[in-house]
């Protein structure tokens, strides 16, 4: 968008308290003085929120951005009725991510990894040439496959192929996104083995994950949406996660919220999920360890199988490191739940008719959390609920547009010789 200005911020590193500028793609502390988080501090410390700016870039004061990308859509939040209703809730507010265009939502994706893709590819970035490489278990290869699609960014996204159906869009994706795939009985980990190798080419950057400053903040759109709407920070948020990367973000706007001093002095509780068998997350906080729990690889690919909501199944979460999960729900409090695939898909139904539209699976499991935690008396009628809604409308648009598949090029054992990945991806670009 023409006249745009780059956001003002820097970067602050949490195990040294440097600060430091944004040059070169930082993902981590320059000083190397451990393993943790950096975050961008911004020089607007009240939220300005510009609707003069497309999507996602409205909030732009509190993105790490210098520019911004065509496409992108941004989080709505509506007060709830039905749900609300049906639960005897009196604050449920639902902020929705996906395809709802009643509600002002034109997430084309279906998913709030559009909030993740549309910060990191805007963010400033000193790797101008090379190739990004992103891994996913499906939802956030689909959403930075489209935001790169559409604005020439080349791009390398590693995915298992059991979740290849994850890679659906409206148009045919620009040669200049590549995909390759880890093979069946692949999980997410397994794709990131592949991305890791992919980074060790010359040329060759990885998009950083939860490291990115971008991607947290992105996230962290879901938060300033529904505070914004609400006009004061929510008592609990409710999401279900993989890596855990979304609640850290809303950990941290819940931060700035705090500092911009006009939306009340609460810290939201984080009320996240997951789906069982994979529970990694909620075995390791119910037994108050920093450190995940041993997994056992083939158990551990064995439980992502079995669950519905596979772009939960991360084994390498963002909990242990500094200022990650662990230090987020110790701070904020909070409790981790586990759902069943089919209180799953019993909450997706219950959605869909109290609120009108169809939710992607790890919704779900998010909306079975809630009903967990009201039942099981976690949460009070009159207090303020954010429920975050990751993805939803899919089944919609899918049903309103031709869809066409992306497929790799490349589908590599789960063990692969380095020296043949290296080979093989350079012959791809």
């Amino acid at each position: 968008m023409s006249g745009f200005t780059k956001t003002k911020y820097h970067l602050h590193s949490l195990c040294c308290g440097e600060n430091f500028e944004d040059k070169n793609w930082e993902l981590s502390c320059p000083n190397n003085d451990g393993l943790s988080l950096i975050r961008a501090i911004y020089d607007d410390k009240q939220l300005v929120i510009d609707d003069g700016n497309p999507g996602l870039y409205r909030f732009s004061s509190w993105l790490p951005v210098s520019k911004t990308l065509k496409g992108s859509g941004a989080p709505v939040t509506y007060k709830s009725i039905g749900l609300a209703g049906e639960l005897g809730l009196k604050n449920l507010y639902i902020t929705f991510n996906g395809y709802w265009p009643e509600k002002g939502a034109f997430m084309k994706t279906g998913t709030f990894k559009e909030c993740e893709a549309y910060a990191v590819c805007a963010r400033v970035n000193g790797n101008l040439g090379g190739v990004m490489v992103v891994a996913s278990a499906g939802n956030t290869a689909r959403a930075f496959a489209k935001v790169c699609s559409e604005n020439k960014i080349p791009l390398l996204i590693c995915v298992p192929e059991d979740n290849l159906n994850a890679l659906w869009f409206e148009a045919p994706v620009d040669s200049c996104v590549k995909l390759i795939a880890c093979e069946s009985g692949g999980d997410y980990f397994d794709a990131i083995h592949l991305s890791n190798l992919a980074c060790q080419i010359e040329g060759f950057y990885p998009e950083g994950g939860s490291k990115n400053v971008a991607r947290r903040d992105g996230m962290g759109a879901t938060v300033l949406s529904a505070v914004s709407t609400i006009g004061t920070i929510p008592d609990y948020y409710f999401q279900a996660i993989g890596s855990g990367t979304g609640a850290i973000a809303a950990w941290e706007a819940n931060y700035r919220f705090l500092e911009d001093g006009r939306f009340g002095s609460k810290k939201m509780k984080l009320m996240v999920s997951q789906n069982i068998p994979f529970i990694p997350i909620k075995e390791a906080w119910d037994a108050d360890s920093r450190d995940l729990l041993p997994m056992n690889d083939e158990e551990a690919r064995k439980q992502v199988e079995e669950i519905c909501a596979k772009v939960l199944s991360n084994r390498k979460p963002s909990y242990s490191i500094r200022g990650g999960l662990y230090d987020a729900m110790k701070d904020a409090g909070g409790e981790v739940f586990a759902v069943t695939n089919e209180e799953a898909f019993e909450a997706g139904k219950l959605f869909a008719r109290l609120e009108g539209n169809d939710l992607e699976p790890a919704a779900s499991v998010a909306v079975a959390s809630l009903i967990q935690a009201i039942f099981s008396k976690k949460v009070d009628a009159d207090e303020i609920i954010m429920l975050n809604i990751t993805g939803g409308g899919i089944d919609r648009f899918k049903g309103e547009n031709k869809i066409t598949y992306l497929r790799p090029l490349e589908v590599f054992p789960l063990n692969p010789d380095p020296k043949t990945v290296h080979q093989k991806i350079k012959d791809l670009f």
